[in-house]
């Protein structure tokens, strides 16, 4: 297995040099730059803004800046903020925990959502219960995120008061853990409702088709109780096709926490890259684009081994299926 991963992750090299060449592309022929606002300023000097330019190394060609920027990354070196003047390893560092603990509480929440709603619409297919939860579901992968938060924000804390409407804790008050609780429980539901509801519907399919499959029939003939049947033979089936949907859901919780956090205001990854967006801080811009294809790639590699652990026939090293 550990061949495996190595040999996958030296594959996602060119996929990521590709990715972030890309990126730098778009976000540099994008219009306005991190000097506009000072542009027409008739206050500052030109020699002061050629000089500006020239500190943020803006006045090399672009592939000459790109090649600056791949090689100080590889180093460690994701460069300078323009808007805040610190490394923007620093920048990142001191938001990345707080959209840590956004996107693993909305992971967990999701899991806890569909996991038993999955299985026991399958075990009851087609009644009552399965119709409301299909429906649901339905709904939740439909509703845009933003829209839920802003209309969450709007009756839950604006009209009925009973939630803060953002931020990360109250200010000017000391840290609590209700508190904190209270100020995560709409962004979280939020980001969690989405994943939830696909989950759901994946859980629901694959646990169906695991019920009617003749070796759980064999145990229950075995004199095995039901719930032996379900936990021992059926779960680990079942959840094999989930495995590579929890994989890849890493990177959409990512770029989900991005739009959320600005909407709930979040000190996290994400206001920080709206505010990069607005200023053309692109050392930011550039660490987080590439942080989100990291996690692409990641996700992927992460789908497919949970996949061999959850089925032996599976082999990573062949690629091929034993017989």
């Amino acid at each position: 297995m550990g061949k495996y991963v190595l040999r996958r992750l030296l594959n996602a090299i060119p996929i990521l040099i590709g990715i972030t060449i890309i990126s730098f592309t778009i976000i540099h022929m994008a219009p306005g730059g991190p000097l506009s606002a000072i542009a027409e300023d008739p206050t500052i000097k030109a020699i002061d803004k050629e000089n500006l330019i020239a500190s943020y190394g803006l006045d090399k060609p672009l592939p000459v800046q790109y090649w600056d920027w791949l090689t100080g990354m590889l180093q460690g070196d994701f460069g300078t903020s323009y808007l805040k003047n610190e490394p923007v390893t620093k920048v990142i560092l001191e938001r990345l925990p707080n959209t840590l603990l956004f996107t693993i509480s909305s992971f967990v929440v999701s899991l806890l959502i569909a996991i038993p709603l999955g299985i026991i619409c399958a075990i009851k297919a087609n009644s009552r219960l399965d119709r409301i939860v299909s429906g649901f579901s339905f709904v939740g992968m439909s509703i845009p995120g933003f829209w839920l938060g802003l209309m969450l924000i709007m009756f839950i804390a604006v009209k009925l008061g009973w939630l803060p409407s953002g931020g990360m804790q109250t200010i000017n008050a000391e840290f609590s853990l209700w508190d904190r609780i209270e100020h995560l429980i709409m962004p979280v539901f939020t980001l969690a409702l989405a994943e939830a509801a696909v989950w759901t519907r994946y859980i629901r399919s694959s646990m169906l088709e695991v019920i009617h499959q003749d070796y759980m029939r064999t145990a229950k003939a075995k004199g095995l109780s039901g719930s032996r049947v379900l936990n021992v033979h059926g779960m680990r089936n079942a959840l094999m096709p989930i495995a590579t949907l929890l994989g890849l859901a890493i990177p959409g919780l990512f770029a989900g926490s991005l739009i959320l956090e600005a909407i709930f205001t979040l000190p996290g990854m994400g206001r920080l890259f709206t505010e990069a967006a607005f200023q053309r801080d692109y050392p930011v811009l550039f660490a987080i684009t590439t942080m989100g294809a990291f996690l692409t790639v990641a996700g992927s590699i992460i789908s497919d081994v949970l996949y061999a652990i959850l089925d032996p026939r599976v082999s990573l090293s062949k690629s091929e299926v034993k017989g």
